[in-house]
This record gives structure tokens, sequence and C-alpha cells, in this order.
């Protein structure tokens, strides 16, 4: 059942890290895997083949996502863009409550001996500036303007694939911030896009080496601020948590469209609320 179930996790992560605006690591966190996918993130074999029940299953199911799903996340997105928006922002809404409960248990774990679950101010504060990140980067309207579609491997061209892979990697295991919004951002979307649908081997060999170093260098990071300063690294997740709603808000539309919206919310509510339920220790 388990197995079944990462598959599943996978395929949703699989197709949101191919949607700009809406962040893998979101939903990592979402459906309460991110913890421990961020640890199995790493150069130690040995610690990867000891979480192979695990690692496979999300990994199919990431494959299948992104090869069988992204054609009708597309299709989604171009007919039904409000619905299908406000059911990832019930997915969002519905993680809240295990977020909530992981911060309380960093604080109570930082507060050395006392009981109490206070949150500390310094933790609101990142809360807070995170959000106000989420909220620049979604005001600010910076997206790619007319960037061509590039086929010919260049040496300017190998470094800003390597370098904006490496720095969405970093985004895409960051919850609230997308790996695909970011390469809009520095206009390598569509030429990544079309590199992967043509199988452009040149140019995917620069991306697909600064993705990688990306990942390390971006799992290790978040190990680190979980292990010295975890209240306040939730405190952050929180803010960017909630802030990603304000990138995919897509308003109410009419009557009907705000109908099938509310109900697609609701489903998404649903799903991610009772796929995160887990035992929390503290």
């Amino acid at each position: 059942m388990d197995f079944i179930k990462l598959i599943v996790i996978g395929v949703i992560l699989g197709v949101a890290n191919v949607i700009p605006g809406v962040s893998g690591g979101t939903l990592a966190v979402v459906f309460n895997i991110y913890d421990r996918l961020i640890s199995v993130i790493t150069l130690n074999v040995k610690k990867i083949f000891s979480e192979w029940k695990f690692i496979l299953p999300l990994v199919v199911g990431m494959g299948l996502g992104i090869i069988l799903f992204s054609k009708a996340i597309t299709f989604l997105f171009e007919h039904y863009p409000v619905q299908t928006n406000w059911f990832f922002i019930g997915i969002i809404l519905g993680s809240i409550p295990m977020i909530i409960k992981r911060l309380l248990v960093a604080s109570k774990n930082s507060a050395k001996g006392s009981e109490k679950k206070v949150v500390p101010v310094s933790a609101i504060v990142c809360g807070v500036v995170a959000l106000g990140i989420m909220a620049i980067m979604t005001y600010a309207n910076v997206a790619e303007s007319g960037a061509p579609i590039q086929t010919e491997l260049t040496p300017v061209l190998a470094v800003k694939l390597f370098i904006g892979l490496a720095c969405a990697t970093i985004a895409m295991i960051i919850p609230g911030i997308s790996g695909s919004f970011l390469m809009l951002v520095v206009g390598i979307y569509s030429t990544i896009i079309a590199a992967i649908s043509d199988f452009n081997i040149p140019l995917l060999i620069p991306a697909v080496i600064g993705g990688v170093i990306g990942l390390l260098g971006g799992a290790k990071l978040v190990r680190f601020l979980m292990a010295k300063v975890p209240a306040q690294t939730y405190g952050a997740i929180m803010g960017l948590v909630l802030g990603s709603i304000l990138v995919i808000f897509p308003g109410f539309g009419g009557f009907a469209t705000l109908a099938t919206s509310l109900l697609a919310a609701a489903v998404g509510f649903v799903v991610s609320f009772f796929a995160g339920r887990e035992k929390i220790e503290g």
C-alpha cells in the first residue's frame, strides 16, 4: 500500500515540477515526505540503497508524472485554469495543520527542557520574511519575455544552462519556490522543455550536471538548517508555502467557475490533509 501511495505522490511531484508557479518542494511538505526526501539526496550510496523502498516508487512516479500526465495537466491549465489552480491551493491549505504541528514540535525541542510548545519570535520573523519574498516575486511579474528556443550549444549557453539548472533544482527542493518559474525568469524554460522533448543531448548535458550539483547542494543546505535552526526553518517553510498561494491564485470567475473551483479546492484539501497525516513525535 505504501508503495502505491509513494508512486501516486511521485506522479504529483513530477507533474508539479514542470508547471511554472507550482512548487515540488511545497507538495513534498504537503504529503509529509519532505524531511525523508531531503535526507536521501546525498552522495552516500549506502544511505541511498538503504532507502530504496522509498526512493524507487517515488522516482517511478515522478517519471510517470512527467512523461504521461504533463499533457493532461497542460490541457487542464489551458481549458480549466481557475479550477486547476484552486485544486493546488486546496492541496497547499490541507498541509497547513501538519506544518504547524512540525513547527510546534521543533519549537519545543529547541526550548531545551521546556514542555511548552512556544514558537520563538525568530521563527515568526523568518515566516514573515519568507512570505514577503514570495509576495515580491509574485507582484514583480518577472517572467520569460519572448526568450527564443535555442537548439545549438554554445559556450555561453552551456554556462547559462548549468547555472540556471543548478539554481532551479535548489529552488525545486525549497518549499514555495517553483524551479520551473525560476527557469522562466532566467529565460531557459522553453529551451529546456524543447531539449527534453527533442532529446537534444548536447544541451541536456550541462543542464543535467548543473541540476545534480544544485540538488545535492540544496539538500545539504536544508539538512544543515533543519539540524541547527529547525523552528526558524519551519517558520520560513510556513511563509514560503503560504506565499505560494499568491503565486498561483487565479481569482474566482463567474458563479459556475466559483462553484467548481471550490469543489476542486475541497478535493485538493482532503487529498493533502489525509495523505500528510502521520504521527509526529515531540
